[in-house]
């Protein structure tokens, strides 16, 4: 197809898009689900005015359209006024633009608000058009950035694929870590347990056993999560977000639409002393992978964070035979529990020559400083040596 045949526009909002056509190219069967790229996910956000431009989060989605084929490539946009909500962290570039007298906002952002988890940005079939689609959309998004004189672009957790197309395309490549669970074919938790060293085993069991004991733990999902439980649930997640950062970014009515939309890629699992939900954490499930994303309690103690995060997802997604478990951004605490560390990447264009160099300088210096600590974490997982001992 001739690129002369593309039309491109932007839109404000996913209510102008239909729901298929967003979805056929957001998750086309070929690929992994990723529910976070869904129309009822974004969309969601939207509806409940937790991505809007009162909260800093305006939609300017780009789309690209081809006659006779309707929507054929798209590019989640969000015109940005801070920084916040987005756990690739560029407040140092803004405070230094604007000391030396620039304006850093708004910036033009590609990524799932609120959500550090890698994915794709640049929405297109697999296809021999792929490719052109692809380089349509990024340049398009940097026009934009350029035309309406905004400081800059970025686009934020990347896959490592399309990192290295954007470093090849001029986008300069950010990376960092996070800590993720490998399902390596196990049948049950003590499957995994096994591959540990007996140290770290021991550790783990202890730990659950403190943090089951007097409670039990439901996995609910679909029709069974009601309304009552996101109650209990926002309650614990009003808690955690005021707690840790100030302002939540959710309201009480996004909890409610995404559980009519899409109640069966939600995980809700709840810790119930006497019945009485007392913590929460919240997942939503791909195809292959389990997305830990947000946690609760109104009764603190020892290792129930461990326990209703991390180790019951783990059981939750041998169970189903998922392949990976997300649990969030950073954390080095996870790699005693079996997480091991990731590189995440992301891409950013700016406008301004100096600071982009300045940039650049500084992200050569931090892609190599994490590739150390991955290489330092690497050697301290708790997965058994060669040779290790495993006695129970």
């Amino acid at each position: 197809m001739d690129d002369a045949q593309f039309q491109i526009r932007l839109i404000h909002g996913l209510a102008e898009v239909d729901r298929d056509a967003w979805d056929a190219i957001a998750n086309p069967p070929s690929l992994p689900y990723d529910p976070f790229l869904s129309w009822d996910f974004l969309q969601t956000l939207e509806a409940t005015r937790a991505a809007a431009p009162e909260t800093g989060w305006s939609p300017h989605h780009l789309l690209v359209e081809a006659p006779g084929q309707g929507l054929i490539g798209a590019m989640p946009l969000y015109l940005k006024m801070h920084s916040q909500g987005e756990f690739v962290f560029d407040h140092s570039w803004a405070d230094a633009y604007e000391r030396a007298g620039g304006a850093y906002y708004p910036k033009l952002l590609s990524a799932v608000p609120f959500t550090p988890v890698t994915g794709r940005r640049r929405l297109v079939k697999p296809g021999p058009d792929e490719t052109r689609i692809a380089n349509t959309l990024l340049s398009g998004a940097v026009q934009i950035a350029h035309q309406n004189d905004l400081s800059s672009l970025h686009v934020n957790f990347v896959t490592e694929e399309d990192a290295a197309r954007m470093d090849a395309s001029g986008m300069m490549i950010r990376t960092d870590q996070q800590f993720h669970w490998l399902n390596n074919g196990y049948e049950s938790f003590d499957d995994f347990l096994a591959v540990l060293s007996s140290a770290k085993r021991k550790n783990l069991r202890k730990e659950r056993l403190k943090a089951q004991d007097g409670l039990t733990f439901e996995h609910l999902t679909g029709s069974d999560i009601t309304e009552a439980h996101w109650d209990a649930f926002f309650e614990f997640y009003m808690d955690t977000g005021e707690r840790k950062w100030g302002s939540p970014y959710l309201n009480r009515d996004t909890f409610s639409l995404l559980s009519e939309r899409m109640g069966d890629r939600i995980l809700l699992i709840l810790a119930l002393e006497d019945g009485e939900p007392i913590a929460g954490a919240l997942n939503l499930i791909g195809s292959e992978r389990l997305y830990g994303r947000y946690w609760g309690t109104v009764s603190p103690r020892p290792m129930l964070h461990f326990e209703t995060c991390y180790y019951q997802a783990i059981d939750f997604a041998i169970k189903h035979g998922l392949q990976v478990v997300e649990a969030g951004a950073q954390g080095g605490h996870k790699l005693a529990r079996g997480y091991v560390p990731v590189t995440t990447y992301s891409a950013h264009w700016i406008a301004h020559e100096g600071l982009a160099d300045a940039v650049n300088e500084y992200l050569d210096r931090e892609r190599r400083a994490v590739r150390r600590e991955a290489g330092f974490l690497n050697e301290r997982t708790p997965f058994r040596k060669d040779g290790q001992e495993n006695s129970s």
